[in-house]
């Protein structure tokens, strides 16, 4: 009876875990539509995406790195790291020492991303591997001497469907096979900024153009045959906020430009000063009551945003909506770069293949977690990382997927078998024996009776 209740209870364990049986020699594409706030995903008719997401995973909400932007977060996906670790801490950035600048037209300097090994890298060590990128941040760069075995310069003129076609084909055909491929899309990001997320004529039809993409996406795998095979994980970098020009916070009010340098501004301004750095903060903390203004030193654990000497010596977080301006700068309706905490500034991530269970939703994971989940199904032994495989790993069908809940449910639930079955036996146990004896003492009064009557 005890090893009844075992099987079962391993049965249910069973049944958690999911199906494991996916190809032995994986392949992962992964997807990013810039900008793609998560709660697009209830607010607009995305019909090819939810069917995505029905048939496989949803993350709601992933918990990006700050600063919530481009390049940085793009980074930390594919390397686990936070911004600090990997080096890359902002879409522009000074390096002191060297002079060096960085800009998204100014990024091919591999000084800038040899503080990181980010996946590509990682999976063409491997025997007989390559990887594939089109237009994904740093794919077109030399990282530690490497780029991906196939690759597009940066261009954001080309279209999506040429993207989508060189993807596709060097997953197919390519020899060494492409085991990891990258496919990046500057959209909604652009016409967030441009009209800001809460313009809800102009998203939906960039959404819905979006939407289609996705679609066209799936038919091309299932045309190619590689729908089945295929691991699929679309997610972003970063959400969006609206702003205003009533909501403007003006530099120029509080402290003269000679001061200073701007090298990143707005909603994270990174300030590097010319005169004293104890006189530049004086001046800035007291600006605006929608701004922190943080010493390098003093900006907050939670952000991982410190240990790195291309962080500036003053940093300016502006409040969620609010928009840090020298004196007539041009306005977006829409920004990122907050607080990474805010819920605007969160994408989503959905995952679809033989690597990933079917109808399952999970609240949130961190948007470093992303890399050592990659890892594992393409069989990579990780870099040092930020990331947590355990939050990721109920995703994946060859993963026990049990939280607390579960497990105390799960182990009342065969308690209470166990008791009702010991019951069971217990009271079967005392029937028996009662109704034998009986039985004997009939046949042992019969016995007795036949020699009288003889």
């Amino acid at each position: 009876m005890k090893l009844l209740v075992i099987l079962l209870f391993l049965g249910l364990l069973t049944g958690c875990s999911g199906n494991s049986s996916y190809s032995l020699t994986p392949q992962l594409l992964l997807v990013s539509f810039d900008g793609f706030r998560a709660d697009y995903l209830k607010n607009y008719d995305l019909p090819h995406l939810q069917n995505f997401i029905k048939e496989g995973v949803l993350v709601e909400h992933v918990t990006n790195v700050f600063i919530t932007k481009t390049f940085p977060n793009h980074y930390s996906i594919v390397t686990g790291l936070y911004e600090e670790s990997h080096g890359i801490v902002a879409n522009t950035m000074y390096d002191d020492v060297t002079k060096k600048h960085f800009s998204d037209s100014n990024d091919k300097d591999s000084f800038w991303w040899d503080g990181a090994v980010p996946i590509w890298v990682t999976n063409q060590l491997q025997e007989n591997r390559s990887s594939a990128a089109a237009m994904w941040p740093g794919t077109d760069v030399l990282i530690h001497n490497i780029t991906p075995s196939y690759f597009m310069n940066y261009s954001s003129s080309v279209p999506f469907e040429e993207r989508l076609n060189n993807v596709t084909t060097w997953l197919s055909s390519s020899n060494p096979p492409v085991t990891f491929a990258m496919l990046y899309w500057e959209e909604p990001d652009a016409s967030g900024h441009k009209y800001g997320p809460e313009d809800r004529v102009n998203m939906s039809r960039v959404l819905k153009e979006i939407d289609d993409l996705v679609g066209d996406l799936v038919q091309k795998l299932k045309v190619l045959g590689m729908w089945d095979n295929l691991n699929v994980i679309i997610t972003s970098d970063h959400g969006m906020t609206q702003c205003s020009e009533n909501r403007l916070i003006h530099l120029d009010s509080c402290i003269d430009r000679s001061n200073y340098s701007v090298i990143d501004l707005t909603p994270v301004a990174a300030i590097l000063p010319k005169t004293n750095i104890t006189e530049v903060y004086e001046k800035l903390k007291n600006c605006s009551p929608h701004m922190n203004v943080y010493l390098k030193e003093d900006i907050p654990d939670r952000f991982y945003y410190r240990h790195n000497d291309r962080i500036q010596p003053i940093i300016l977080v502006a409040d969620e909506g609010w928009t840090i301006v020298l004196n007539k700068s041009s306005l977006k309706l829409g920004d990122h770069g907050y607080d990474n905490s805010l819920p605007s500034m969160h994408p989503f991530l959905a995952a679809h293949g033989p690597a990933f269970r079917r109808g399952y939703r999970q609240s949130t994971i961190n948007t470093v977690d992303i890399y050592p989940m990659m890892c594992h199904i393409l069989g990579l032994k990780p870099q040092a990382n930020n990331g947590t495989f355990s939050h990721a790993k109920c995703l994946l069908v060859d993963q026990w997927c049990l939280n607390l809940p579960e497990v105390i449910g799960i182990v009342i639930s065969a308690l209470l078998l166990l008791t009702m079955l010991t019951g069971l036996l217990i009271f079967t146990q005392n029937r028996v024996p009662a109704s034998r004896s009986f039985s004997r003492l009939q046949l042992q009064e019969d016995d007795d009776d036949d020699p009288l009557i003889g």
